[in-house]
């Protein structure tokens, strides 16, 4: 008999959500599953649950919610020294490294998913003691995600975060940052825009932005937007929906296995959408640390 522990996010998806979540439930016990839910409350518990399931006999974790409950669950499972497999089911405002796989989001589906067992081992990122599943970032209108209130999201969905944007653009007014990058594949001082490290292809609802990223390549995937006006800063925007903005001049993109980068300034690190320290820092791959479920 397999143990099914559910750690749900409640103010993700709203009761759309708490319906599929107890179809499953529903279906895995009908078949002979013992299913227990977990309903976070604050920062960090999703993580900490997991890392508690990671000392039990917990055989499948299945993480509900967007990318900062999924973010929290591969942390707990690499802190608690334990593989367990994930099953993710999106229920964010934000989903990309769902949407990137491709994963169930139907009540049946998913949980035939469970039922097939298939499972990919994938990267993380690392900075410090903080783990992201797929992407970080600073820059211009990199803390837009952590900004945008828990309630907001709920009632708003991703709408909140184009609000939120659009009340930002006029505080940072395009201000570059003099960065200093240092990787094996590429070493260069830079007044930047943004810079984005990204496990995945999908970033911000942008499916393409990181058009070569793989989750399983031992690699994360790099993309720096250089200081440029604002007719180039559009280009670059425009040609995101097609992946070809990374040939632009004032784009560099570079696969590494390690970069640090430094600066002067202050300037926040957003991690899965999160508020994850400051620069400098140095953003590293954890191969293979991460086993989840797929169709």
């Amino acid at each position: 008999m397999k143990k099914v522990k559910i750690i749900l996010n409640p103010s993700s998806g709203r009761q759309i959500i708490q319906r599929r979540i107890d179809a499953i439930c529903k279906q895995l016990i009908d078949d002979g599953y013992t299913v227990s839910k977990f309903l976070t409350k604050e920062k960090n518990d999703a993580m900490y649950e997991t890392i508690k399931c990671c000392s039990e006999d917990w055989d499948l974790i299945v993480a509900c919610g967007g990318d900062g409950t999924v973010n929290e669950v591969a942390k707990g499972i690499v802190l608690g020294g334990r593989k367990i497999p994930v099953a993710i089911l999106a229920a964010g405002t934000v989903n990309d490294f769902a949407n990137y796989l491709d994963l169930p989001r139907t009540s049946g589906e998913f949980y035939e998913m469970i039922k097939n067992g298939n499972t990919l081992d994938v990267d993380l990122g690392r900075i410090k003691d903080e783990y992201f599943v797929n992407v970080a970032a600073s820059g211009l209108l990199t803390n837009v995600g952590y900004q945008v209130l828990p309630e907001t999201k709920a009632i708003l969905g991703r709408m909140a975060y184009y609000i939120e944007g659009i009340k930002e653009i006029p505080k940072q007014k395009f201000k570059p940052i003099s960065v200093k990058f240092e990787s094996k594949e590429y070493t260069s001082t830079e007044d930047m825009l943004l810079f984005l490290i990204s496990n995945s292809s999908s970033i911000g609802g942008f499916k393409k932005l990181a058009p070569k990223a793989n989750v399983s390549d031992g690699l994360l995937d790099s993309i720096i937007i250089k200081k440029c006006d604002v007719q180039d800063l559009m280009s670059i925007f425009i040609n995101i929906f097609s992946g070809e903005h990374i040939h632009h001049p004032s784009v560099e993109y570079f696969k590494t296995e390690k970069i640090t980068i430094y600066t002067e300034d202050d300037v926040p690190i957003d991690i899965d959408g999160e508020y994850g320290g400051k620069l400098p820092a140095t953003f590293e791959v954890v191969p293979n640390s991460f086993r989840i479920l797929v169709r």
